[in-house]
């Protein structure tokens, strides 16, 4: 997008809108305090609130939003402590836990699993009843083509969701936890803490398996390598970019109209930035909007580069 802005920069206001006062808060969110603005920016951050606010009216959500230039620390947070649906964003993680609990031969065991284990949308793992995946095959198929199946495996493998949220704490998410398998995550109502994370807690997570030390060299190379080739974030995240700049996302969906990104990204002339993009909507059976994770992209961006 636009090069960096010369004079005060608008990259701190954006803090400051996350801590506007709005609705769909639920009543489990506990968002932070933020740093007050100074008298002078503070219609300046309410009007970069205003701009989410506005996409949240246009497509009928909640939206939240923490994104961050890791070059500069600069930061954009909306709605950033407020929980929301991990839907298929967990199996990253889950793949992370395996890695992290095993060594790198571990990644060819074979899993075998009954026609009754494919419960959920599973493109590769439906077609391996007879086989079985090795645990490699099994991060591919979560990763690159959110396989609930495969997910599901990865979960079981690293000890339960009870152990997955024991090995997110270990990373310093004191958020996020994960209650169960899926389809029941995906389904979980809209106040309900289970299954949930916020957009400021994953966000860390993820910074810190794919850009820190929370795996070795070796272990974090492959998730990355999984998560730059993934095939399903095309209209989301991606689509938001300028064409050319190197992504490494996971998404997920469920019910109550969720669609998530989770993304590092490399634009090709400064530090990555990390953006988490969460969202629902009102109804169980709502239908949910790729291009809210989009558009919303397009306004995060140029305040981050």
């Amino acid at each position: 997008m636009s090069p960096e802005p010369s004079g005060p920069s608008r990259r701190a206001l954006l803090l400051a809108a996350a801590a506007l006062p709005l609705a769909g808060c639920g009543a489990d969110d506990h968002p932070a305090a933020e740093p007050s603005p100074t008298p002078s920016r503070r219609a300046s951050a309410a009007t970069d609130a205003a701009r989410f606010a506005e996409l949240e009216r246009k497509y009928g959500a909640r939206l939240g939003v923490y994104a961050v230039a890791t070059a500069t620390g600069a930061t954009v947070a909306y709605r950033a402590d407020e929980r929301f649906a991990f839907c298929s964003t967990f199996k990253a993680l889950a793949a992370a836990a395996v890695l992290h609990g095993n060594p790198l031969g571990h990644l060819e065991k074979r899993v075998t699993y009954g026609r009754a284990d494919v419960n959920s949308i599973s493109p590769i793992a439906k077609d391996h009843v007879a086989d079985g995946m090795t645990i490699r095959e099994l991060c591919d198929a979560a990763i690159r083509f959110s396989d609930g199946t495969a997910g599901n495996l990865l979960m079981r493998d690293a000890g339960g969701p009870a152990r997955l949220t024991a090995y997110l704490r270990g990373l310093g998410d004191t958020v996020s936890r994960m209650d169960d398998y899926e389809p029941a995550l995906n389904k979980v109502g809209p106040r309900d803490p289970r299954d949930t994370t916020t957009p400021r807690a994953i966000a860390a997570d993820y910074r810190g398996l794919v850009l820190g030390d929370a795996l070795p060299a070796d272990k974090r190379a492959l998730l990355e390598n999984w998560l730059r080739r993934s095939m399903t974030g095309a209209t989301r995240i991606r689509a938001g970019l300028p064409k050319g700049w190197a992504v490494a996302d996971k998404t997920g969906n469920g019910n109550w109209g969720r669609v998530n990104d989770v993304a590092i990204v490399w634009p090709p002339h400064t530090g990555p930035l990390v953006l988490a993009v969460l969202t629902d909507r009102p109804g169980f059976r709502t239908s949910y909007k790729d291009a809210l994770i989009a558009e919303a992209t397009t306004r995060i961006v140029p305040v981050l580069t």
